[in-house]
């Protein structure tokens, strides 16, 4: 994500690049790149996985369906406003207030408020409606509207295609969530120890990739993008606004490959992703915080507002870090210390 933000910021390719459809000049623009398409998946894959270990938590404590529910539908809204004020103008530095607009944040708010409906129930169940949603989503985007009609437009991209009014539309994302949900349920209670983690990580995840390729190999349904050939960039670069069905089980697949290889090296030595907990643990606060930095530094006072290439940012990656590890920590301290409920859920 930082990676993905400093390059919007200050590499110079953003002058021309077009997210929906992505040309690049060089294979290092093409990683730098194609390895935040991880963030999007990955947010909401460990966000379903965090509402299911949200809701076992509070019902081992006693509490019922619907006081736990009214805590998830509390922090999807919070989520969708704080989207709505604060990230929205923080990423041109607050030169201008944009309500008007989604994105991902407000994406894994409605995803939240949806899945508090059915995280209780069996993962089998909701693995299928996971299958359903992605399956019916290539159907679904046909729906044709007028992107000037502002109803049809506010109703299609903030539940199915993306636009201007939002990159991440809720159905495809929210089945990620639940694909989340049910990979909690392995993560957290069936498989007791790190060992199965592995290998169930391993199977699901490779099982996912192998499926996703098959569909792009057929070059139809849950494509978007065509592509020369196999190992080409242009096979591995299909829609993510919003994304195909391909699209989506082959980030499924690679972030749980990556959780896997978490929970492989973390096992053997603990203390080497100890910066990364650190600003896990504030990862709401981190997300709000670097983006404003960036925005007010980068692109309202002008410090290398695309101007830079791939060195230039990875250097403000680097500065990034140096800035927010201190600053999540200070905030994880603080935010433990404080009863205030709106500090609570950042």
């Amino acid at each position: 994500m930082l990676v993905d933000h400093c390059s919007y910021y200050l590499n110079s390719t953003w002058e021309f690049l077009d997210p929906l459809d992505p040309l690049f000049a060089s294979w290092g623009q093409v990683v730098l790149r194609y390895v935040s398409y991880l963030c999007a998946p990955g947010f909401l894959l460990i966000n379903g996985a965090m509402v299911w270990w949200f809701y076992y938590r509070r019902k081992n404590k006693g509490l019922n369906n619907w006081s736990i529910r009214k805590e998830l539908i509390q922090r999807g809204f919070f989520l969708i406003l704080l989207q709505m004020t604060w990230v929205n103008s923080s990423w041109s530095g607050f030169n201008r207030f944009d309500p008007f607009h989604l994105g991902i944040i407000a994406c894994i708010g409605f995803s939240m408020i949806f899945q508090s409906f059915i995280v209780n129930w069996r993962w089998e169940l909701q693995l299928a409606v996971a299958v359903i949603i992605l399956l019916l989503h290539p159907i679904l985007i046909k729906i044709p509207y007028n992107p000037g009609d502002n109803l049809p437009t506010v109703l299609m991209q903030t539940f199915i295609d993306a636009g201007d009014f939002n990159k991440y539309p809720v159905i495809p994302w929210f089945a990620v969530a639940l694909l989340g949900s049910v990979m909690a349920h392995g993560w957290l209670k069936a498989w007791d120890s790190d060992k199965k983690r592995i290998y169930w990580g391993t199977i699901i995840g490779a099982c996912a990739i192998i499926v996703s390729i098959l569909i792009r190999m057929l070059r139809g349904y849950g494509n978007i993008f065509p592509f020369s050939d196999f190992g080409s960039y242009s096979f591995f670069f299909d829609q993510k606004y919003s994304p195909s069905l391909y699209f989506n089980l082959w980030f499924f697949g690679w972030s749980v490959l990556v959780i896997t290889l978490f929970i492989a090296i973390s096992k053997f030595f603990p203390k080497v992703f100890l910066i990364f907990d650190i600003t896990g643990k504030t990862a709401l606060f981190f997300y709000c915080i670097h983006i404003a930095i960036l925005g007010i530094f980068s692109k309202r006072i002008g410090i290398y507002y695309h101007q830079g290439e791939i060195t230039e940012t990875l250097i403000g990656v680097v500065i990034m870090m140096l800035i927010m590890v201190p600053l999540s920590k200070w905030f994880f301290k603080f935010k433990s210390r404080s009863s205030n409920p709106i500090i609570r859920m950042i």
